[in-house]
């Protein structure tokens, strides 16, 4: 009778207890811990190292960072060299090899062509990246290819779950085309809008939308913004017809609003990523919240 009852026991308690995330993942930027949860829902286990509010270029390698590499079984980020002043510090001191190379490590930027590749690297033109411009996550395309990779790596690695990752994908897919067409109808006002940019952050919105970047704060990407290259770009914000200059949450917004208020032309912040502003809480909530931001600045 007791060994009947403590199997019963034990059957009960495997029911009752709670699932268990089979896959760890250290995500190094917002939209991908968000691209996560959609393909993975309660198969992943996620870990974001950044916020929307933090430049990404230079987060801070800290101990709890490396704890979490050290225990993941996937890390995904953008690559294209955006996180090199941080990543190769984190994953060499985690000494974790499941995610420093291999199935294990998934670069964004591997999965798609860039744009802004440059042919030569000259440290004196600034930030430039070797693998192009690596702020592509405004890009719904672009986006969607590396969802489908990702897909694949998480099945490669966890196929005891394949058909759920497969499932998410199929939903996630059509329910991002099916907003890709709803963006596209909704900004088609902004077709040929000048913009002057604080970095380089949004030359894959500009193609995307078909706007029209004349001018950066930043002299060279990177380089913070001069009062006289600011005072340079009054005649250009007045002689182009500049629709806005556009910043993301995390950059400083003094020089955005300085020109903005001898040129009369809306200082617009943009989330950038998942969680800039009230209304980004996810990568459909991101693109919501940039078209109808650059749409208000019309009025």
């Amino acid at each position: 009778m007791k060994r009947i009852l403590a199997v019963t026991l034990l059957s009960f308690a495997a029911i009752a207890a709670p699932a268990h995330a089979n896959l760890k993942v250290f995500a190094c930027e917002p939209e991908w811990g968000s691209m996560l949860n959609e393909l993975g829902g309660d198969k992943v286990s996620i870990d974001v190292a950044s916020s929307a509010l933090q430049d990404v270029h230079v987060i801070e390698a800290k101990p709890s960072l490396i704890a979490k590499v050290r225990r993941a079984d996937l890390l995904v980020c953008t690559g294209a060299e955006l996180e090199i002043g941080w990543l190769p510090q984190l994953t060499h001191q985690a000494g974790n090899p499941k995610v420093a190379s291999g199935p294990g490590y998934f670069m964004a930027g591997d999965q798609i062509v860039t744009l802004e590749k440059p042919t030569a690297l000259d440290r004196a033109n600034g930030d430039v990246h070797p693998g192009g411009n690596p702020h592509f996550q405004i890009d719904p395309y672009r986006m969607l290819t590396i969802a489908k990779a990702l897909d694949a790596r998480l099945v490669q690695l966890d196929p005891g779950n394949a058909a759920t990752y497969q499932q998410r994908l199929a939903s996630f897919s059509a329910r991002w085309q099916g907003a890709i067409k709803g963006w596209e109808a909704k900004a088609a006002p902004l077709k040929g809008k000048k913009i002057i940019v604080h970095h380089s952050n949004w030359v894959y919105l500009a193609a995307w939308l078909h706007m029209i970047p004349v001018g950066s704060l930043e002299p060279k990407p990177g380089v913070p913004p001069t009062s006289s290259h600011l005072a340079g770009l009054i005649s250009t914000a007045k002689s182009e017809g500049v629709y806005a200059i556009i910043r993301a949450a995390y950059q400083d917004p003094k020089a955005s609003e300085w020109l903005s208020e001898r040129t009369g032309v809306p200082a617009v912040v943009l989330p950038s990523t998942v969680g800039g502003d009230a209304q980004s809480k996810d990568l459909f909530g991101m693109i919501d919240s940039t078209i109808d931001k650059l749409l208000a600045a019309a009025k």
